[in-house]
């Protein structure tokens, strides 16, 4: 593959992300909410102290002789959660008894419209160079991997997406979990902003902070593996059916497309939709979870195989948009540009 060509690949994965990221933002603010262990965080009745998850919580002195305060320590500032022997509760659930159209309604009445679209700057910054590397590594990587096995084959395929992941999680990953971070908070008075989340995180952690949960996302990528592995397939398939029309590309090829993109996502997402719970736990604020396998343990143990699955439904409403777009974006893309530059790699891939 030429420089040209790999360009090409660059744009085009660069354009498929940032538009699927665009339009499914808030999809992905309440699906993150969903996988974190405030998702599970229920309702505390009057007098009853504070649940598991608010471990943060403490109790402050009386205030004006009346009586203690819930208090909750945000980044060193105090904030007023609610009056112990009353009734306002901590947040309330969001989790899987909750539904999606429950959940943004119930973002927008406590923190508003905003809301929707937190971590939408880091999102954009980093969904660009993410897609951009994982399409060029995949498309360089299935040209070398071609001259050492069998063109074409699972195999290919498999190493091919392997590479992509590994690369695109390793460069990308604290721009992930910045974002993350931003999607998690839950204050609407004073917001956090990307800027305060990236001091925050040095200041206690170091480089090395930007990084945690990254063995989550090197477990994230068999679920590339599967995707990509059944879109070829249902690719070649489509281009051995269609091998003898005309070369040109019609609306009814693109639509083809986003279904195959679409089928092959949500597979893989059920087969390793685990992954995402763990690498959310991780990226939370505190120590309370370690490691990817430590994590699932004691997701598994507290809130059974429902935890593990937690947030799936909105993945998958997600995933299905995302994807189909994403993938008819890049195809398109590449398709227009290797027309315009009078190149021959879109035949080539497709024959």
């Amino acid at each position: 593959m030429n420089q040209k060509d790999t360009v090409i690949h660059l744009v085009a994965g660069g354009a498929a992300g940032t538009v699927g990221a665009i339009v499914t933002c808030p999809l992905e603010v309440v699906k993150t909410r969903q996988q974190s262990s405030r998702g599970n965080m229920m309702s505390s009745s009057p007098g009853s102290e504070a649940p598991p998850q608010s471990r943060n919580l403490k109790m402050s002195p009386s205030v004006n002789g009346k009586r203690s305060l819930w208090t909750s320590t945000r980044y060193g500032r105090p904030q007023v959660v609610a009056l112990s022997g009353f009734t306002a509760p901590p947040p309330l659930r969001i989790g899987n008894d909750m539904g999606i159209i429950q959940c943004i309604r119930h973002i927008i009445r406590q923190e508003g419209t905003i809301a929707l679209f937190k971590g939408l700057g880091p999102n954009l910054i980093g969904v660009a160079p993410s897609r951009a590397v994982y399409f060029s590594t995949y498309s360089q990587a299935k040209r070398f991997w071609n001259n050492l096995l069998p063109p074409d084959s699972p195999v290919v395929h498999v190493c091919s997406a392997s590479c992509a992941g590994f690369m695109a999680s390793t460069l990308t990953n604290p721009i992930w979990f910045v974002k993350t971070r931003l999607q998690l908070d839950v204050n609407k008075e004073n917001p956090m902003t990307a800027i305060q989340c990236v001091r925050h995180i040095y200041a206690k952690s170091g480089m090395l902070g930007f990084y945690k949960g990254i063995s989550a996302s090197y477990m994230g990528i068999s679920e590339t593996i599967i995707h990509f592995v059944i879109y070829e397939a249902i690719k070649a398939q489509l281009i051995a059916y269609h091998q003898h029309d005309s070369d040109e590309r019609s609306s009814k090829d693109f639509l083809e497309f986003m279904v195959a993109g679409a089928i092959s996502k949500t597979v893989a997402s059920c087969i390793a939709y685990p992954h995402e719970v763990a690498r959310t736990r991780l990226r939370e604020e505190g120590n309370r979870y370690t490691g990817f396998w430590q994590t699932l343990q004691l997701v598994f143990k507290e809130e059974g195989i429902k935890g593990c699955y937690r947030g799936l439904k909105t993945q998958l409403v997600r995933q299905i948009p995302n994807t189909a777009i994403m993938m008819s974006t890049y195809e398109a893309v590449v398709y227009i540009l290797t027309t315009r530059f009078n190149t021959e790699f879109y035949q080539k891939e497709g024959h």
